[in-house]
């Protein structure tokens, strides 16, 4: 992210647990089916596209032209939101008006319920399905970050997460705030808020900020409400007074203690230098078992199974949150009374990758590290950071990073001497040269404040790691850092087909390892 101005316009979600009714909730699931359908409609689209460019490209092969020449031959469109949009509007039917009767004998209209959903839904899932194929051509191409992204899958009723999304008409404004507890949506009316929304309406009053879209989906037993607005934001120049007379500090994440810090929130307190790890996750252990035994014992697709289902989804919901609250709390606080924070570039898929081993090399106390693993991903590191990284620049303090090679918890912050044989078991550190002895995860802690290096080009939130699946940047290089060039090439074979179906008219055929993406529709 690029350094931003004083003032400024950006995106922000503000985020709101709905109070709907019987008939809102109905509403709500409704439009989240839709918006189901219309994802696996576009999909399908593309799929049928993609496998016709496949059968092209084979008979080519077949009669003997060279694979590589084959690509630059065939040329199949592959059709986009406004395409899939038109093709839509001239098949669906209409519920409202009874085919013709010389229609009675063709295939059936798809969606002839689309009057009954506000349009936008349709729109947003086109939109999501153009994403999710460009996210997985940018993938295999090695032009996206983070890991890979595999061939985009349907969504199936049930295990897909419940959500759709409405933009706001410029022309007839559906999305406003009727009060500063009452949210009125397009088709749907006005639905109670949880909490009081007179920060965003003030803003919005002020003309300090325009409603762009919002998104409703469901967590648990809970409906949520996430309006995008555009707002005016002023970034402040640099950090208080207070920021600057704490300076640096260096936070250590571990199991122990949520994080450990190389100098404590409050000057006259030393305890304040750790803080507690909550262990939501553990705490709801308990509950979590008994709930998970009575739907492992009902019977799928019961009443009683739905009810149990529920009950597990809410009590993960409840820790999600739980959580949740805990790191917003923490790097609020982190990012608002230092100048800068400093953290380690941690690899939390290489953490908590499991132990199991192969048939042939078993793993070694494979419970142990699945707790361990558990343990980790309860404390969520990864979003810590990701937190991090925007406060920062919305509160004046600054991000730095440190190498994840570095030994931060083997090095000496006194002296700089590294003990190699240093285990996971030692809680204290050792100095054979300075005779020093402290804490280890204070150690390590005081390390990262000593050794980060500040990040000049941070990464956008959600985008997760700066390297693509080839392990090879997407980003120029700082001033510090040496290109890196790309380490191995992923496979981009789509999975294979199961035999149920390979008479599905949407299955696709085994691709070849050099995929060329077909061209867009102009």
């Amino acid at each position: 992210m690029d350094q931003v101005e004083p003032h400024s316009t950006v995106l922000k979600a503000f985020r709101f647990a709905l109070d709907p009714t019987g008939a809102q909730v109905e509403a709500f699931t409704r439009h989240a089916g839709a918006a189901r359908w219309a994802y696996n409609h576009a999909l399908a689209m593309k799929m049928s596209a993609h496998q016709e460019w496949r059968r092209e490209l084979q008979q080519l092969v077949d009669h003997g032209v060279p694979e590589v020449e084959a690509r630059k031959k065939v040329r199949v469109p592959v059709p986009t939101k406004p395409a899939i949009q038109k093709h839509l509007n001239q098949i669906k039917g209409d519920s409202r008006t009874p085919d013709l009767p010389e229609d009675a004998s063709g295939p059936e209209r798809p969606c002839p319920w689309w009057h009954e959903v506000n349009n936008f839904v349709f729109q947003s899932a086109f939109i999501d399905a153009d994403r999710a194929w460009q996210n997985w051509l940018d993938s295999i191409r090695g032009a996206r970050a983070g890991g890979p992204v595999g061939y985009p899958r349907f969504k199936k009723k049930g295990r897909s997460r419940e959500s759709f999304r409405l933009h706001h008409h410029t022309k007839r404004p559906g999305i406003r705030f009727a009060t500063h507890r009452r949210l009125r949506l397009p088709t749907i009316g006005e639905v109670r808020l949880h909490t009081s929304a007179k920060r965003l309406t003030r803003l919005v009053e002020r003309s300090e900020a325009v409603v762009q879209s919002v998104a409703i989906s469901r967590a648990g037993h809970r409906w949520y409400a996430s309006v995008l607005c555009k707002v005016n934001t002023h970034f402040p120049e640099g950090p208080t007074r207070i920021q600057r007379e704490r300076g640096r500090v260096g936070v250590d994440l571990g199991v122990n203690h949520l994080a450990i810090l190389s100098q404590p929130f409050e000057s006259n307190d030393p305890g304040t230098a750790f803080v507690a790890n909550p262990r939501f996750l553990r705490a709801a252990h308990h509950r979590l078992a008994k709930a998970q035994r009575a739907l492992s014992r009902a019977e799928k697709g019961s009443q009683r199974y739905q009810k149990a289902r529920n009950r597990v989804a809410r009590l993960h919901h409840h820790v999600a949150m739980r959580r949740q609250t805990a790191l917003h709390t923490l790097t609020k606080q982190l990012a608002t009374r230092f100048a800068e924070i400093a953290i380690e570039d941690l690899s939390v898929a290489g953490m908590t990758r499991s132990a199991r081993g192969s048939l042939d090399k078993p793993g070694l106390r494979v419970k142990q590290k699945a707790g361990l693993n558990r343990a980790v991903l309860d404390t969520s590191p990864g979003e810590l950071r990701r937190q991090l990284t925007y406060k920062t620049s919305w509160y004046g303090s600054t991000l730095a990073v440190l190498d994840r090679w570095f030994p931060s918890s083997k090095t000496c912050s006194a002296c700089g001497w590294q003990n190699p044989h240093l285990t996971l078991a030692d809680r204290t550190f050792h100095c054979a040269n300075c005779t020093f002895t402290i804490d280890r995860d204070l150690n390590a802690a005081r390390n990262i404040a000593a050794h980060a290096v500040p990040v000049d080009q941070p990464v956008a939130p959600g985008r997760g790691e700066t390297q693509n699946a080839r392990r090879a940047t997407v980003r120029p290089p700082g001033p510090r850092a040496g290109r890196q060039k790309a380490m191995k090439r992923e496979d981009t074979s789509p999975p294979r087909p199961v035999p149920s179906q390979r008479n599905d008219p949407l299955t696709l055929f085994t691709l070849a390892p050099t995929y060329a993406a077909p061209c867009r529709e102009r």
